[in-house]
């Protein structure tokens, strides 16, 4: 597959995703309705909640992302080569103005890009990328990174985690409602009402893994997206390949400040490798490193 089959793809596999949540968060929102007798306000419930759950992500969850990963931001001189590659680098990809940059001091290798459109973005770097990338691979890792924010995806992450809080507490509040008691519990004992009684308490059970799922799921077809249009960007997909082979091999991958709130943000997992298995990959917030360089070599 091509380098524009493979992000029409991508980009088709995470709009089904997204549209998979929303049926999972109105369908919470319509059992809760139907549980207190009024579909309209179960739907209200989710979506005013959802409301405020965006407001506050869109306009707070980047600077706190920061703090939380204790990134600084970089200037010159001592990141003149940093800032000028990302400034490049966002001229070429047509960007309305270049992302902030930040440094994490730590030994890790790895990158993350966040904000809530570009014109409102940043890109972060550990120190260890720096010191052990040379110009081909770092420009491959800042084009992928910069590719997140052109594409959008740091939106639709942000979307996604907003979806997976939204059916936690769509799913609790249900669960707390089968539990405690409600005007369901008064309506008569018909077959439709036992029904959506079972469906409703197996949802809220369920709901946040389910929701953790999708969320994951779209993170790794974004991973992949991002890897195509980053090597769009540079015309030279072997950079992004040999910068991916050396974060495989870094021995020490721990990105000290982060956390699972934010792992899926990073360009590689920035936790310690893990022994694979079909649970580990199902809830992994990146698809398989092995798998992202081969793409890139046949491309």
């Amino acid at each position: 597959m091509g380098i524009y089959e493979e992000i029409a793809a991508n980009k088709r596999r995470s709009a089904v995703l997204i549209f998979f949540f929303f049926v999972l968060v109105i369908f919470l929102g319509f059992l809760i309705g139907f549980f207190y007798g009024s579909s309209y306000f179960g739907i209200g419930l989710a979506v005013f909640i959802g409301i405020i759950y965006f407001l506050f992500s869109y306009y707070g969850g980047s600077g706190a992302i920061l703090t939380m990963t204790r990134a600084k931001e970089a200037t010159k001189p001592q990141y003149t080569h940093l800032i000028n590659t990302v400034e490049g680098l966002a001229i070429a990809a047509g960007l309305p103005k270049p992302p902030k940059v930040y440094v994490i001091d730590d030994s890790a290798l790895n990158a993350f890009a966040t904000g809530r459109s570009p014109e409102h973005s940043s890109v972060t770097v550990t120190t260890g990328l720096l010191e052990k990338m040379n110009r081909l691979e770092l420009e491959g890792v800042l084009a992928h990174e910069l590719s997140h924010i052109k594409n959008y995806d740091i939106r639709v992450m942000m979307l996604a985690s907003v979806m997976v809080g939204l059916t936690v507490l769509l799913s609790d509040f249900l669960l707390r409602s089968f539990l405690w008691g409600g005007r369901g519990r008064d309506r008569d004992s018909n077959q439709l009402t036992v029904v959506f009684i079972i469906v409703g308490l197996a949802l809220a059970i369920l709901s946040p893994l389910i929701g953790e799922c999708i969320k994951l799921a779209i993170s790794r077809k974004r991973e992949f997206l991002a890897d195509s249009s980053g090597a769009l960007l540079t015309r030279y997909p072997k950079g992004l390949a040999d910068a991916l082979k050396k974060i495989k091999d870094d021995p020490d991958p721990l990105v000290d400040h982060a956390n699972r709130a934010t792992a899926h943000l990073f360009i590689s997992t920035p936790f310690r490798k893990e022994k694979k298995s079909f649970m580990r990959n199902l809830f992994s917030t990146h698809p398989p490193i092995e798998e992202r360089i081969a793409k890139l070599e046949k491309m």
